[in-house]
């Protein structure tokens, strides 16, 4: 009853006419940013960092959230008539939908990519929603001990996700633990990294590393793309619905999508990749017209969509409840909560509530606003795809400049937004993942404050750490996600020649 009380709160907040036009935007304008090649919602959050930096929290991450939301709807549109994902989770997406496109059924790809998104993302929220405040319970038992632990799970799971290669995920990481380590000591006072630069005593803001890596870097490096020239854009042809028996297809997949979405998403090791891969691969097998895989199933758009959808709101949980990201757009949220002087985890329900469950609350209303705007605009947003993107990626890098310089007006701020660009472009084009120089920013002088805490209290003793069962756990789960697939690689190459060995 205390959750269905505080939700009723959230609501009376997410429905203030000022909040309303917030999650307008936010889902508009996430709309939009899905839908263009190469623009996600990780890259448009980190771009108004600076425009709302100082501006009323609650509103900002009800647009925040609005914009994350609405990218993975938007991504369908680019995945179904471009073949390009505009997020790796709209990755499958494309294999069908793209297909159904060029068969004349671009429009009830389209439909049901929306309908699915709707209905999963309701029953995801719905269980962040319950889920949420159990998990804080959970969390407040943790000591400085089970935070660092919980740390290192977060930097483990989250390098190996993000990207495809551990060693690159760990090199961006560290790259970002290193830029955390700039500025005092916040326990000894003493300056560090500063190259003696007055400018530097306060650190690297979060803000400066965001709008660096994801807006500079992906700016110069989608440039740097522009003479391969523009893919096909396969045009909406015949209804924009759907039909009976396209109907009867898709709502199974839906729930199926939503129901396996919120729970992989929600683990402090999830995002929205797994789950939407998993959703094809079950979709393939309990259909009853498989042979039409690979060659434009509707399945293969309804319950990979839903499930990515109800994989964003799962990546929510371990946000908002531990502090951890699991996805690229949870990181920059992440930096938008430390920009706002916020630390996500427990004490955040107990401190902030208002903004909390109106954010959870504007997630209902935002599913509403996306479903009208998606079905009916269909063609408007279409157009989208002409934008010369040239001028496109000129916009985001004076967009990008004018930001960052008016935190504070700091010509200091302006080299290291453009030092930090050109390694978000060599990270690019090295394909290293950018997500953990972010998480690596943010969670790395805090895993080494609760480190310190944790080694004061034991008196130097390392063993706290694995004699407390929560910590313990932890960091087993840390190992596993850090050696598991090393060892599954080991095992299956073993299996190859003992294949080989016995023809």
């Amino acid at each position: 009853m205390d959750t269905l009380k505080l939700l009723w709160d959230g609501f009376a907040v997410a429905f203030s006419l000022k909040n309303m036009l917030w999650a307008l935007a936010g889902v508009t304008l996430g709309t939009m940013v899905g839908i263009l090649p190469g623009i996600g919602p990780a890259l448009t959050v980190a771009l108004l960092l600076p425009v709302t930096f100082g501006r009323d929290p609650v509103g900002s991450f009800i647009m925040f959230a609005g914009i994350y939301y609405g990218g993975m709807y938007g991504g369908s549109t680019t995945a179904i008539l471009l073949n390009t994902p505009g997020e790796s989770a709209s990755i499958i997406t494309a294999l069908e939908g793209n297909l159904m496109a060029r068969r004349g059924r671009g429009g009830a790809a389209l439909a049901t990519a929306a309908i699915g998104s709707f209905v999963a993302g309701t029953l995801a929220t719905a269980g962040l929603t319950f889920l949420a405040p159990a998990l804080v319970r959970v969390a407040l038992r943790f000591g400085p001990a089970e935070y660092f632990a919980l740390m290192v799970l977060a930097f483990t799971t989250v390098t190996s996700l993000l990207g495809g290669s551990l060693v690159k995920g760990l090199t961006s990481l560290l790259f970002g633990m290193a830029l955390g380590l700039v500025g005092i000591d916040l326990q000894t006072g003493q300056a560090r990294y500063t190259l003696g630069m007055l400018e530097m005593l306060d650190g690297i803001d979060v803000v400066i590393v965001a709008v660096g890596l994801f807006a500079v870097g992906e700016a110069l490096y989608a440039a740097s793309q522009l003479a391969r020239g523009a893919p096909e854009v396969v045009a909406v042809r015949g209804s924009i619905w759907m039909n009976r028996e396209e109907w009867r297809r898709s709502w199974p997949a839906w729930i199926r999508g939503g129901l396996l979405g919120f729970p992989l998403g929600a683990l402090p090791a999830g995002g929205a990749e797994i789950p939407t891969f998993l959703s094809y691969s079950l979709e393939r097998r309990l259909s009853r017209h498989r042979d039409e895989f690979g060659r434009g199933a509707i399945e293969g758009v309804a319950g990979p969509e839903a499930a990515n959808n109800a994989a964003a709101a799962g990546v929510l949980v371990p946000l908002l409840t531990l502090g951890i990201p699991t996805s690229a757009t949870a990181a920059i949220m992440l930096a938008a909560f430390q920009q706002f002087g916020l630390q996500p985890g427990p004490l955040l329900f107990q401190n902030n509530p208002e903004l909390v469950w109106g954010m959870i609350a504007s997630l209902y209303l935002g599913n509403a606003m996306l479903l009208v705007l998606n079905l009916p605009l269909v063609g408007l947003w279409v157009r989208l795809l002409t934008v010369p993107q040239p001028l496109l990626y000129g916009g985001i890098l004076v967009f990008a400049t004018l930001g960052v310089y008016s935190l504070s007006n700091s010509l200091v701020d302006l080299m290291t937004l453009l030092v930090i660009g050109l390694v978000g472009f060599a990270m690019r084009r090295m394909d290293v993942p950018v997500a953990p120089a972010v998480i690596g920013l943010i969670l790395g002088p805090l895993a080494e404050q609760q480190l310190r805490r944790a080694l004061a209290i034991s008196q130097g003793d390392f063993t706290v750490f694995f004699t407390r069962p929560i910590s313990a756990t932890l960091l087993a789960l840390a190992l596993i996600a850090l050696a598991g697939p090393a060892l599954a690689r080991i095992v299956a190459a073993r299996r190859r020649k003992s294949r080989v060995a016995a023809m």
